[in-house]
């Protein structure tokens, strides 16, 4: 099972009750919902993707696992007569089996996978298709704005000019290659997380999950969130500041390996 990068100093800040109710909004591969069970919680956990859903539905006990977007957590709270809940948790990272195994284009490192990138698959606009409809100016703006790359409009009109072409992995890595000049992992991660927020909506359904994570939330409640892109996190901060809430901790916790340095754990309270 994929470990989370923050799960244990996520829980902790959960400080989760025995019989609190607590949703799992990013189920993944359910390292949050295990250890809130542990704990003696009860938990409503939530995945976009179907496939999670199926892999792991059958492995927990005193679970309900759904197939929803967290956009709609407080819709989907009501359906199950899940509320008032006693905290939230959001991890806005892709798993390793997603990364690795999903056969979705989501690792610049599976050069062969074609370039999805849809978190549900049933939704209907593949990464190669939002490639080929936009135009240059709508590629700079989401490699400009989601990965804030400095090679952004190189980076754009290069891939405009190959779209058509373009349907793999390994194919959007080359035409990187080609502004570069060289291979750089670091860009490829930066543009393959843009294409992903981009497909799937990320940082508009992070807008809608907040306020009905907030809505659903008892008083001394806690909304823990996990970020992995600068984006994320200022969304939260701003939510935090409209709604005149405050964070649990003034500076955010951060990952401390290599690989988990771009993690930022906030914890939000409702008093």
């Amino acid at each position: 099972m994929h470990t989370p990068v923050l799960l244990k100093q996520a829980v902790e800040k959960l400080n989760v009750k025995p019989q609190g109710k607590y949703i799992d909004a990013t189920f993944g591969e359910g390292g949050y919902s295990q250890e809130i069970l542990k704990k003696g919680g009860k938990v409503l956990a939530i995945d976009l993707d179907i496939f999670q859903i199926k892999n792991f539905s059958n492995k927990f006990e005193n679970l309900k696992l759904v197939q929803g977007n967290f956009k709609d957590i407080e819709k989907i709270a009501q359906e199950n007569d899940f509320l008032p809940v006693d905290g939230v948790v959001f991890d806005l990272g892709l798993s390793m089996r997603q990364l690795r195994e999903s056969g979705r284009g989501f690792s610049y490192k599976n050069e062969d996978e074609v370039l999805d990138m849809r978190l549900d698959p049933a939704s209907s606009l593949k990464a190669k298709d939002l490639l080929k409809k936009a135009t240059k100016d709508q590629l700079f703006e989401i490699f400009s704005k989601y990965s804030e790359d400095l090679n952004s409009e190189k980076i754009a009109e290069e891939v405009f000019l190959n779209k058509k072409r373009i349907e793999k992995v390994g194919d959007l890595t080359k035409v990187i290659d080609k502004v570069l000049g060289k291979k750089d992992p670091k860009t490829y991660a930066r543009v393959f997380q843009a294409l992903r927020i981009a497909v799937n909506n990320e940082l508009e359904n992070l807008r809608q999950g907040l306020v009905g994570a907030l809505n659903i939330l008892k008083r001394e409640g806690r909304i823990v969130v996990v970020s992995f892109h600068s984006l994320e996190d200022r969304i939260v901060k701003k939510f935090v500041k409209d709604n005149k809430l405050k964070f649990l901790d003034k500076k955010p916790v951060f990952g401390k390996k290599i690989f988990e340095r771009s993690a930022k754990l906030r914890v939000i309270l409702k008093q």
